[in-house]
């Protein structure tokens, strides 16, 4: 299955830039974690930042959703800068990150951790909406809804932190690594949902371990190596081209497996 959304081919076409990074470095203390980064993602796009650990992709995620300040450049939002924005100033204008590492409050219900995702300034109308709408694409979570978030599997967890993600109706979501330690058909259902999200208009940035199904279910594709852009391409070029893919993701800096995703919990790691 891959994104064919009418509206994200559209965006494809018109050039136009609905998040744009220009020219951005990032610092954590004296190390340098972004340098020069350059990354656009039209309107109705899912665009992929693919690399090794460490290449700087959950770094670009954190400075785009206001976690980090750049130390230089720009990101721009529907023609507006955000750089430097604080967090919740940033989910108000419509972008909400999905982060690595399933970081919820466990001793809280499911629909407690779905409430925290919602703006309290909005009306108890479209509270219900964006309710039932999460419940619609996870019916899992309407299972567990009073549930605390810590006794719940490693996949629903994620669900719940995709469903808080969406509360605020995102028009740009930001996903991190959503597949770390997780079982094979939670990993086909959360990549449904990019889709599903996607066919409705909300635009997608999405960091993945399994480069062939970042590939599979995106438009366009990033590549970060020490922190810089070293590659950019139309996803489906990239995946029918394993030499280029071993070449850039591949080799000293560590491999990344396109094997299915295992079982086995794996350790997340930030990039």
């Amino acid at each position: 299955m891959s994104v064919t959304n009418g509206k994200a081919r559209s965006a494809k076409r018109n050039g136009t830039a609905f998040l744009e990074i220009s020219s951005l470095d990032l610092h954590y203390g004296p190390v340098q974690a972004l340098r020069d980064i350059s990354i656009r993602v039209g309107e109705g796009e899912v665009v992929a930042l693919l690399g090794a650990n460490g290449a700087g992709k959950t770094s670009t995620l954190r400075a785009i959703s206001g976690m980090v300040a750049p130390s230089a450049g720009d990101i721009r939002f529907q023609g507006s800068s955000i750089a430097s924005s604080p967090a919740h100033r940033v989910v108000r204008l419509g972008i909400s990150h999905v982060p690595e590492g399933r970081e919820l409050f466990p001793t809280l219900a499911v629909e407690e951790n779905l409430r925290l995702g919602f703006w309290p300034q909005r009306g108890t109308a479209d509270y219900k909406a964006a309710l039932d709408h999460v419940y619609g694409v996870f019916p899992r979570l309407g299972e567990r809804r009073k549930q605390a978030a810590g006794t719940m599997s490693g996949g629903e967890q994620q669900m719940l932190v995709f469903g808080r993600a969406l509360m605020s109706s995102p028009k740009l979501l930001l996903v991190d690594e959503m597949s770390l330690g997780l079982a094979p058909l939670v990993v086909k259902t959360l990549f449904d949902v990019v889709e599903r999200i996607n066919a409705e208009g909300t635009s997608v940035v999405i960091v993945e371990q399994f480069v062939h199904l970042a590939l599979r279910h995106s438009h366009r594709a990033y590549v970060l190596s020490k922190g810089q852009v070293v590659l950019e391409a139309a996803s489906k070029d990239l995946e029918n081209d394993p030499k280029l893919t071993a070449a850039y993701l591949g080799g000293a800096e560590g491999h990344i497996e396109e094997g299915p995703p295992s079982t086995k919990k794996r350790k997340a790691r930030r990039s």
